[in-house]
């Protein structure tokens, strides 16, 4: 499988890795737009060699997109442009709707496989990728029957191959979850950090940090260039999930000023419960009116 990665950092790279591992991929292209970046890739033996965009991707049979998601933007007609006729392209991007409807009306959409791996970390760069950085995770592959089916069943065999499991979603849907669990907290820990950076004194508290500090604030250190295009891009609903949050962390602050004991006991236990949510059961999609959403297992 001829296989173009565009954009070599911690997603694109590790995906790289674990692909050429699997024997998914037995030639890797990368595309990559910043010297060093390249020059590293191909150190670390990520990519077998790198190329411009147009001669990458004539050639290849499955092409991945692994760019900011602003890059995105530009780039995904483009590929598609430049493609031949039985390629299959997908893209990493933690905000589909902006996206997809970009390329809604391209004659070569069906070749085209949306998707969104959930996992990473808050490290960027070549030297970031690591392997196994998607196993046992959920791949999230948005309006899957705009795709062909060739190209859908390609995109799926690669996810398995990265020992994925896959949840299927709207564009919308997509972007709405993620902005509760992907991008609310990275807003969150942006927050945190800012304030406690504001603090006159907050050398000493740097001292003191352990443990739970470091892991809250963790994703702080997430690329700007990353982060910045997600929250403009999924705005609306990344407001939505800070509102809710606020709202939340407003409950904490009047019952500790008011010294409401009972309130404030009730709303840690309502907390301990996400323990069993996300470890004690099985994350079932569910069937409405308004969503369908599908967990794939291998």
């Amino acid at each position: 499988m001829k296989t173009v990665v565009i954009g070599i950092g911690l997603i694109g790279g590790s995906m790289a890795k674990d692909l050429r591992r699997s024997g998914f991929a037995t030639e890797i292209t990368g595309v990559e737009n910043l010297g060093e970046h390249a020059a590293e890739a191909l150190r670390l033996g990520i990519a077998d060699r790198m190329a411009p965009l147009g001669e990458a991707v004539s050639s290849a049979d499955l092409v991945i997109v692994t760019t900011p998601v602003d890059v995105m933007l530009e780039l995904l007609p483009e590929v598609l442009d430049r493609i031949s006729p039985h390629a299959t392209v997908t893209d990493m991007g933690s905000v589909k709707r902006r996206l997809t409807e970009a390329v809604r009306n391209h004659p070569r959409r069906r070749n085209y496989v949306p998707a969104h791996p959930m996992a990473g970390t808050e490290n960027s760069g070549p030297s970031a990728a690591m392997e196994d950085l998607f196993r046992g995770k959920i791949a999230i592959v948005c309006d899957q029957e705009m795709s062909g089916p060739q190209h859908l069943a390609l995109a799926e065999k690669m996810f398995h191959a990265l020992g994925m499991n896959i949840a299927y979603m709207t564009s919308d849907e997509q972007d709405h979850s993620t902005a509760f669990v992907s991008h609310l907290p990275h807003a969150a820990a942006y927050a945190l950090a800012n304030a406690v950076l504001a603090k006159e004194e907050r050398q000493i508290i740097f001292d003191l940090a352990s443990g739970g500090f470091n892991s809250t604030v963790r994703l702080a250190k997430s690329s700007c260039d990353m982060w910045h295009p997600i929250f403009e891009q999924n705005c609306d609903y990344v407001v939505e999930s800070l509102n809710v949050y606020i709202k939340h962390l407003e409950q904490f602050r009047d019952a500790i000023r008011d010294r409401e004991s009972c309130r404030l006991a009730d709303l840690i236990l309502n907390a301990n419960r996400i323990r069993s949510v996300l470890e004690g059961e099985n994350h079932q999609f569910i069937k409405n009116e308004e969503t369908f959403v599908k967990l794939y297992t291998k």
